[in-house]
């Protein structure tokens, strides 16, 4: 069985193995059942090495031995090895969740929340700038700073952008919907995309031909992207400065009432 090296590399990454482990549940999974000495004919790994990558694949539930003499092996379908490793994942990520709600409760968090704010320079939040960069930290701070709205939520970017973070638009709308807090969007891009977001979160959006993507929250504070597409490269600054916001609000209202 021919199997092309790029289909190779890419089971490989999906599934968290190495080359050989993968020609070998390849190999299986197309002769269906087969003895160490079909598969490493069949793979193109070397015999010697072919027994210890199947008793590997074995512990990771890729292959199972088939009872009977010779041994033969039968590789695990792969609607099973997905299933198992997104209930692992799952599994391995509410243990973290769990684990990292506890730590608030410790006595060594306090000591921590003790050392911040009673360090030599105490840090006033009045003062700060901060520069963000990835995908991930910037979305963590973004979901962030609204959860802090008390008044006004300004959103500025292009429909992409907010796909992209649809899950976070909804947790927010959700919240703010039981509040006062007044939401104004302005999205650029496709027509088409922008009412399909407005469907989706349940509020009216303005389309603009503006090509940038700031944040404004109670006119007070501004994350603002220094890219116009969205990458795991993405910078952007984040202000606590009111006269800053107020500015940046001023602009939006010209261009949200055009």
């Amino acid at each position: 069985m021919l199997v092309k090296q790029e289909l190779i590399n890419k089971i490989k990454d999906y599934f968290g193995l190495n080359v050989y482990e993968t020609k070998v549940w390849l190999a299986l999974l197309g002769k269906g059942v087969a003895s160490a000495g079909e598969i490493a004919e069949i793979s193109r790994v070397p015999r010697s090495r072919t027994y210890d990558v199947l008793e590997t694949l074995e512990k990771k539930g890729f292959t199972i031995i088939k009872i009977g003499k010779p041994v033969k092996y039968i590789g695990v379908k792969p609607q099973i090895i997905l299933e198992r490793l997104k209930n692992d994942v799952k599994r391995d990520a509410q243990e973290r969740l769990d684990y990292l709600l506890k730590i608030k409760e410790t006595d060594e968090f306090g000591n921590l929340e003790e050392i911040y704010k009673g360090g030599i320079n105490p840090v006033d939040r009045g003062d700060l700038s901060v520069a963000l960069k990835g995908k991930t930290n910037i979305s963590g701070y973004l979901r962030e700073i609204i959860k802090k709205a008390e008044k006004e939520i300004i959103i500025c970017t292009d429909v992409e952008e907010i796909k992209s973070k649809i899950k976070i638009f909804q947790q927010m709308l959700s919240v703010i919907s039981q509040s006062k807090i007044k939401l104004k969007i302005a999205l650029s891009g496709d027509e088409e995309s922008i009412k399909k977001v407005e469907k989706i979160l349940g509020i009216k959006v303005k389309k603009v031909d503006l090509s940038a993507k700031f944040f404004i929250i109670d006119r007070k504070e501004i994350l603002f992207y220094l890219s116009k597409n969205s990458s795991d490269e993405d910078s952007a600054i984040w202000l606590n400065s009111e006269f800053f916001s107020q500015a940046f609000a001023a602009l939006f209202e010209k261009a949200f009432s055009a």
